[in-house]
């Protein structure tokens, strides 16, 4: 098999040699500029190293690995020594690179930059993507994000170049899409501070969301911490045909395993189904495993990934891929902790929701079970795109449909509008003829970037409060996640299902039985959508949004301006002083679905992802009192008056009051923002105590020098009053296993404890003992 030296020589003759780029690069193709800048951001592959750690680890635990134990395992810092246990043990893994989207990366490299060290230790990747808001169309809102966020796109690309990390710009696209198009390949190992970032798996990578706080330690070139993760097998037989579609895969899993049955697991698909799925229809399916708190998926490599890999200007890995093929599917016989079956050939299309990702219903039934539960059956807006459904394919086929209805005569009843998904798909749509059908049917095509998905959209066609419908083909439909209204009724599908919905305005419309009615009053049938997987001739670049770092930042200037509402240096948390944590204030006792959107709302207080003192002033604001059933309202345990919840949180602080949250289940569910870890401990948190933790948001908390702990007893929860004093105990001994203990102290007088229980390792006790994973690191560099 080729060796590593041959990888790196054999990507040269292809890539050429990034020293002469600015000499040579008049001569070359758009494509293959994109392919250099590729290699010059270090995409080596290194298949030897994997096969190698593999191997070792095969012969260890003598029995078969499934494709995520090979990918995962191959990258032990330690492949020899390192103790496998799954669902148990803390693995300290090395992967391969780093992506950061734009919100999260301002956090990320201001603690980069606390560090103090001079560059990453490994290639890694800004991508700016989430400060642009979607209001009028793609470009006029670029442009105006670009002069709103002057400040932080000025901070990130100075940043990037001083600690040499590539920069993509405002308009590139989203991060999972350019990850797939450029960095992903079958059998790397990607970090990224986004939950999507599992979109690669679809490329047969291992790509997991991580905090910012991971990601320091990885650009520190720190060995990486990951529990064992268990293995969810999705035996797919059967193929994909008519209206159904790569998405309806994921809708139908979210129904089986909810909102929590993934965590902890990577769900791993395999099977004769699975080639029938094109490489982006799989990204599709791993993206959304986030919503089901998967730590990852992952397809095995196929034909279906060699053919994208070519066809974005990765020949040479494709090539390698194949002589380590071995390496990048699951053996026969290997065990999964819990196998589900799903037959493609009968499945039907899905659509999920709202207000949960978990809600499953058939297309078929859904307008019967809104009318059931008094949901709006019109919708006012469908929209399609964004990093779950933005390939080129989703776009052909949603452009099949539009061209249907144009034909006949008719245009979307609803608001329509369509997100692409990178700078190359958007203008590869443009060249081949599909934004200008969506455009006919009434679409508004958007910026190359996350908007309405994230909540990035200055909606004006309703007002807050009031009930409404909207169907999209993203992955996340919390309430008030799209638009910041609690009222609007989202739901999840494919972009083809949501295309024929608004050309029908409603939820009562079955694509595959129902008739439309045309222009001259004729009915017809829309036909099962059709689109290329890839475009016959190569896609068409656009325009050049990559900033390559330079050989030696050293001498780049990164400017914070003290006075700044939108960037601020940040100061080292506390150190824990030895002692019991006594008489922590309960500051909320929240009642059910609390998400890092509950906990640290996205939408407009993005501009601040940069400032932790001004975006704590979301700490919160969307969870629910037990008290009183309000959201953003609760007692002053000090005052006796009612306020926001970041208000008394800093009334506490001033006051020398520490305080503790106490939450439902799978707390901290949905996106990887850290800051919903950052601002707590900001604010004078110390410990979150649940029912249960999402797996991103519990390490971020530990990263942070908070407490998350869970009731042993989860009816203990029910204990806890909102005026109570808690002290946990045991700290002075704290140890990996070893519950501790909490007194609750009443406002009647009356006391009782509780059994907590937590997961830390030895290493993440030593980030609570400095009061931070940074002020230990800094402590190591000593």
């Amino acid at each position: 098999m080729a060796s590593y030296c041959m990888t790196v020589s054999r990507l040269r003759l292809v890539l050429g040699d990034g020293a002469r780029r600015l000499h040579v690069s008049a001569a070359l193709s758009a494509k293959a500029k994109v392919a250099m800048s590729r290699f010059e951001a270090g995409s080596a592959v290194n298949y030897g190293k994997l096969l190698d750690n593999i191997s070792i680890v095969r012969k260890r635990l003598n029995r078969p690995l499934t494709l995520s134990e090979k990918i995962v395992y191959g990258h032990l810092d330690d492949p020899v020594g390192q103790e496998i246990a799954r669902g148990r043990t803390y693995l300290r893994l090395r992967p391969d690179r780093v992506a950061m989207q734009d919100a999260t990366a301002q956090m990320a490299m201001l603690q980069f930059i606390s560090s103090g060290l001079p560059r990453v230790a490994v290639p890694s990747t800004i991508h700016c993507d989430h400060l642009i808001e979607a209001q009028i169309g793609g470009v006029q809102d670029l442009q105006r994000a670009k002069e709103v966020n002057q400040e932080v796109y000025n901070f990130l690309a100075t940043a990037a170049a001083k600690y040499g990390v590539g920069f993509w710009k405002p308009g590139s696209g989203i991060i999972h899409q350019i990850i797939l198009e450029n960095y992903a390949y079958p059998g790397v190992m990607l970090i990224g501070t986004d939950s999507h970032t599992p979109n690669g798996g679809g490329l047969g990578a291992i790509c997991i969301g991580v905090g910012g706080a991971d990601a320091v330690d990885v650009m520190a070139g720190i060995p990486w911490e990951l529990k064992c993760p268990n293995v969810i097998g999705v035996k797919l037989t059967g193929s994909l045909s008519g209206w159904t579609s790569p998405k309806d895969v994921i809708l139908k899993v979210a129904g089986i395993l909810t909102v929590k049955g993934g965590t902890g697991a990577i769900v791993e698909y395999h099977g004769p189904g699975v080639d029938s799925i094109s490489c982006t229809g799989m990204a599709t399916i791993c993206n959304m495993g986030a919503e089901i708190g998967a730590t990852t998926s992952v397809f095995p490599y196929n034909h279906r990934m060699k053919t994208y890999l070519e066809k974005t200007g990765r020949k040479e890995i494709a090539e390698l891929a194949d002589e380590y093929k071995d390496c990048l599917v699951p053996d026969s016989g290997c065990h999964y902790d819990q196998l589900i079956e799903i037959n493609l050939s009968e499945l039907k299309p899905h659509i999920n929701g709202p207000f949960t990702p978990d809600l499953a219903h058939p297309v078929s039934e859904v307008g019967a079970t809104a009318q059931k539960n008094g949901w709006p059956v019109d919708i006012k807006v469908g929209l399609i795109g964004s990093c779950t459904n933005s390939s080129y394919e989703d776009m052909g086929r949603a452009a099949s449909l539009a061209k249907q209805a144009l034909d006949r005569g008719l245009k979307c009843k609803a608001q329509f509008t369509v997100t692409p998904g990178s700078e190359q798909i958007r203008a590869t749509i443009e060249r081949d003829g599909y934004a200008k059908v969506l455009r006919d049917v009434g679409g508004v095509v958007l910026a190359n970037a996350c908007g309405p998905c994230i909540g990035q959209w200055d909606r004006r066609d309703v007002k807050k409060g009031e009930k409404n419908t909207i169907v999209t083909s993203f992955n996340r439909n919390f309430t008030a996640r799209n638009d910041a209204n609690p009222a609007t009724h989202a739901f999840v599908t494919s972009p083809e299902i949501v295309t024929a919905l608004a050309i029908a305005g409603t939820l009562n419309f079955n694509p595959e039985t129902d008739y439309l009615t045309d222009s001259k009053g004729e009915k017809f049938k829309l036909v099962p959508p059709t689109g290329d997987e890839l475009p016959s001739r190569d896609f068409d670049p656009g325009e050049d949004t990559y900033q390559h770092p330079p050989t030696e930042g050293g001498s780049v200037r990164v400017d914070v301006n003290p006075q700044s509402n939108r960037l601020q240096l940040l100061e080292p948390f506390l150190k824990w002083d030895g002692k019991d944590l006594e008489d922590l204030q309960v500051l909320i006792k929240v009642k059910g679905k609390c998400t890092t959107d509950h906990i640290s709302a996205a939408g407009p207080w993005l501009k601040f992802r940069g400032h932790l003192d001004n975006i704590s002033n979301n700490l919160l604001i969307g969870a629910v009192n037990i008290e009183n059933d309000a959201v953003n309202k609760i007692k002053n345990q000090l005052t006796g008056e009612y306020g926001g919840v970041p208000d008394v949180a800093r009334f506490y602080k001033a006051n020398d009051v520490q305080w503790v949250v106490v939450g439902d289940e799978n707390y901290g569910e949905g996106s990887s923002r850290e800051h919903a870890a950052l601002e707590p401990r900001h604010l004078g948190g110390r410990a979150i105590i649940v029912k249960s933790f999402a797996r991103i948001h519990e390490t971020n908390l530990k990263k942070q020098g908070l407490l998350p702990l869970t009731f042993s007893d989860p009816r203990d929860y029910d204990k806890i009053r909102p005026d109570d004093k808690i002290s946990i105990i045991g700290l002075k001994s704290f140890a990996p296993g070893k519950p501790l203990t909490a007194v609750l102290k009443h406002s009647d007088g009356s006391s009782e404890s509780v059994v907590l229980n937590h997961t830390f390792n030895e290493t993440q006790i030593e980030w609570f003992q400095a009061g931070s994973a940074l002020n230990r690191m800094k402590e190591l560099q000593k």
